[in-house]
């Protein structure tokens, strides 16, 4: 196949799209380390001649001279002279993290951004960076792994009606139909208040019901793709309906779920922060942007809560959408040339 006809080539071509996945995959990247940007402990520390790394590993206070036996107090130390005159310690860019309410600022929570916090802090006094950047990864791994169990599911339950047809694939559309009619924020707050509010229970109640929309367009490529020649010329020569359903079918029906998927990302955060905003996410103190948001709806007097959260969602749904239009305009046969922007 000529290169320059290849999905992944054209992709490269739409500059838009290709820098925002370029952009949104670094942050994604930086945001897995986020305890070393923003945290309370030490990125490195180092007493009485021994170098430790608080950031991986625990170690008590009594270790580096402090009375509890439970984990070190690693601000104190900063002010602790004989500390000082015995080692030093490295910390985070933003020395905060998203839990911590920071109780020696002036005045009361929330404190307008400074040079102690970038953007500020929230109505508990906690980091407003420290909570957008942890925020951002909870939401980017909610969002990817809703997307992979939607894709699973969504190919294979719709792969499996196209292919099968007749009476398995009549009663399976009548169950998806019904099915998709559940009012699924009823669905989550039962489920929520039975089993508790949790990041594995979202994410097993959305994939319940995510998968309906991409089943409907495998459906028709695989009834499509079936009654072509070349699948007609395989089962005359013998090929097993595994074969043919893995090696000439799915392969071929695939540009569907491709196109559709990154969709499905933006979907995931959207629905997150939804939920969070309305109370029926991820329990408190969990660092979310649906959390921000209704914070910043109750203290309207601190505009910096609302505008860094809306800032960061409207960038991250907007680069998302930008590589979903790319990806989709990449793997349609029709596409345009290399000069897209």
């Amino acid at each position: 196949m000529n290169i320059e006809s290849s999905p992944f080539y054209r992709f490269r071509q739409i500059k838009r799209g290709f820098f925002s996945f370029l952009l949104l995959l670094g942050f994604f990247i930086l945001s897995l380390f986020s305890e070393a940007i923003a945290g309370n402990r030490p990125l490195l520390l180092r007493y009485q001649g021994e170098f430790f790394i608080p950031i991986i590993h625990f170690y008590s206070g009594e270790r580096f001279g402090q009375p509890q036996k439970t984990e070190a107090d690693y601000r104190l130390l900063k002010h602790d002279s004989q500390f000082q005159s015995q080692g030093f310690a490295i910390f985070p860019p933003i020395p905060y993290s998203p839990f911590e309410a920071d109780l020696d600022e002036v005045g009361s929570p929330p404190h307008p951004p400074s040079f102690r916090h970038p953007l500020g802090t929230d109505g508990s006094g906690r980091d407003m960076f420290a909570r957008l950047l942890y925020g951002f990864r909870i939401c980017m791994l909610f969002a990817l792994i809703l997307t992979v169990i939607t894709g699973v599911f969504g190919i294979a339950l719709g792969g499996f009606q196209g292919y099968s047809g007749g009476g398995v694939d009549l009663t399976m559309q009548r169950f998806t139909e019904i099915w998709s009619a559940l009012p699924f924020l009823y669905v989550v707050i039962l489920l929520g208040s039975i089993f508790g509010q949790s990041f594995s229970m979202l994410i097993l109640v959305l994939s319940l019901f995510s998968w309906v929309g991409l089943s409907y367009y495998m459906r028709a490529e695989f009834f499509r793709i079936r009654s072509m020649t070349y699948i007609q010329a395989a089962r005359a020569i013998g090929v097993s309906n595994t074969g043919i359903l893995f090696r000439h079918i799915l392969p071929n029906a695939l540009t569907p779920a491709i196109t559709i998927l990154p969709f499905t990302l933006i979907s995931g955060i959207g629905a997150l922060t939804s939920l969070d905003f309305l109370g029926f996410g991820l329990p408190p103190p969990t660092p979310s942007w649906g959390e921000l948001l209704d914070q910043g709806l109750k203290n309207l007097q601190a505009p910096w809560i609302a505008l860094s959260t809306v800032g960061a969602l409207f960038a991250t749904l907007l680069m998302a959408t930008f590589i979903s239009e790319a990806v989709r305009e990449a793997f349609d046969p029709k596409g345009r040339p290399k000069s897209i922007p």
